[in-house]
């Protein structure tokens, strides 16, 4: 395996961006891709700093694109860079043309904690055509809960969630809402990825995934869900990134 840090400028975003990246050595052909992200107050190192990432993909001939995005939620915001822009359509472009990578969608996966876990269902959501598979660990699945929440609490947050998504009284029913999206998809007819939500019964965001399991396992989506004991921290994470990592694997074959 090799570890690259590439540092590119973005023209969606209109600055110079860091990803990180793991690449398999010795490769025949183009090898699959795994579009990994970050959570809220982390970045694009969070991964490789937290966990054995790298040992858990050395046999699996995976690449793992790491991307920054700030505290964007994987959208383009409001007032701040189109995020959603980069990381699903600008980024692959671009990592392609550096690397042996597949575009093709049965070699194309997307994962992420937290935020990341938002940002992984939302990218496969509005791109089905992009993704065969989008994992979300303990992630912010319904956005439009957590922001009146967090808005009622907090006015420095409210003018931040503000800046990414507009007015929170627009967000249930819009392309932000994975509900509102996972439906939509559903009643278009649309074949979605397959995706795979965990997280830990102990966690403040347990509650929110509950809900949207229960929701597409009524609307009949292509969805597997599963929880354990944990809370919102990386003892979780580490142990289900790798329970992830063996559904790609399995997909891979």
């Amino acid at each position: 395996m090799a570890f690259i840090t590439i540092r590119l400028h973005s023209t969606s975003l209109k600055k110079a961006e860091e990803v990180y990246t793991i690449m398999p050595e010795g490769t025949n052909g183009k090898v699959p891709v795994l579009y990994l992200l970050h959570g809220l107050s982390d970045d694009n190192s969070i991964w490789m700093r937290r966990t054995s990432l790298e040992r858990y993909v050395q046999e699996m001939h995976l690449a793992v694109v790491m991307p920054n995005a700030g505290r964007s939620f994987y959208t383009d915001m409001q007032v701040g860079g189109k995020y959603g822009t980069y990381i699903s359509e600008e980024l692959p472009a671009k990592i392609s043309s550096m690397f042996k990578i597949s575009n093709k969608k049965e070699d194309t996966f997307i994962a992420g904690l937290s935020m990341g876990g938002y940002g992984a269902f939302k990218a496969a959501l509005l791109h089905p055509d992009n993704y065969c598979f989008a994992a979300s660990l303990s992630g912010v699945m319904d956005i439009a809960d957590a922001a009146r929440n967090s808005a009622a609490k907090d006015e420095e947050r409210k003018r931040e969630l503000e800046s990414i998504f507009g007015s929170q009284d627009t967000l249930p029913g819009s392309n932000h809402d994975l509900f509102y999206l996972l439906e939509k998809n559903i009643n278009d007819g649309i074949n979605t990825p397959f995706l795979y939500q965990c997280c830990g019964t102990e966690d403040h965001l347990y509650s929110g995934n509950v809900k949207f399991r229960n929701f597409a396992i009524e609307k009949g989506a292509k969805l597997e869900y599963e929880e354990g004991p944990g809370t919102h921290n990386w003892a979780f994470w580490d142990v289900w990134i790798q329970k992830v990592l063996n559904k790609i694997k399995v997909m891979s074959k």
